[in-house]
């Protein structure tokens, strides 16, 4: 009886490995499994504390507002005389604080950062360097933008520092890296004020890195300091870890 069953038993043998190799076939053939995609980190710089330079001073204020996310940057320079000691960089800031609050009646300071000549970064206004904060810097386009100011002037013909520079890219990626934003792309911002140079309600496509007055009719950040964006955006993808040039006219729908 044994024997007799030997042709049906190499029938369920054959069966198998049949089975096995049709198996080994559809795996050796299969589509691989997507890879994850990549995200641009950047680390975070060393930021001074808004309570170094505000101290006592502060006024009373609203809570801070927050948008969802940061996917731009908007370079200003805070019109100020450039020749100060980088150790004065947080009573200067105090005074364009006290101005904004004062004579103009802002609930705070405007800009989200401020950058010394010295690469020095200190948090602006409040409400946390690592959220999403609303500001007061570019009419029309506070919403998902990060305001970063370079404290001086510098128009046509005006050194900007090395270290000026590479600190606003390390804030820039670091800032950007957090929604895998390359800072040497394209997003569209929808403007939220007539008074830019966009009827509100308009999407506008503009850098990434933008300087001012991209987005409203100003010179700031000077002459100077826009010739260095181009460098600036250059370096914070790099400090992202990217390598790849962003696809010409490819940008970002980021506006609310």
């Amino acid at each position: 009886m044994l024997l007799g069953c030997l042709p049906g038993l190499a029938a369920v043998i054959a069966l198998a490995l049949c089975a096995s190799g049709v198996e080994r076939a559809v795996v050796a053939h299969s589509t691989p499994l997507a890879r994850p995609a990549v995200h641009h980190f950047a680390p975070r710089p060393a930021i001074v504390p808004r309570s170094a330079w505000l101290g006592a001073t502060a006024h009373r204020q609203p809570p801070p507002r927050y948008d969802d996310k940061v996917v731009a940057v908007f370079v200003h320079h805070t019109d100020t005389p450039n020749g100060y000691a980088c150790a004065d960089a947080p009573r200067i800031i105090r005074d364009l604080y006290a101005g904004q609050t004062g004579a103009r009646h802002w609930d705070d300071l405007g800009y989200n950062f401020v950058v010394d000549r010295c690469g020095t970064i200190y948090e602006g206004r409040a409400g946390g360097v690592d959220r999403p904060v609303t500001g007061a810097h570019t009419q029309g386009f506070n919403h998902r933008t990060t305001g970063i100011a370079a404290l001086g002037t510098f128009t046509a013909g005006v050194p900007v520092p090395d270290a000026l520079t590479d600190a606003i890219a390390a804030l820039t990626a670091w800032k950007l890296g957090e929604t895998d934003t390359d800072p040497r792309g394209k997003v569209g911002l929808v403007s939220s004020n007539g008074l830019s140079r966009y009827a509100a309600g308009t999407t506008a496509t503009l850098n990434a890195v933008a300087g001012h007055k991209e987005g409203f009719p100003t010179s700031c950040p000077g002459e100077a300091l826009t010739a260095r964006l181009p460098l600036i955006r250059d370096t914070a993808a790099r400090l992202q870890g990217r390598t790849t040039v962003p696809q010409a006219g490819h940008s970002r729908r980021a506006g609310f």
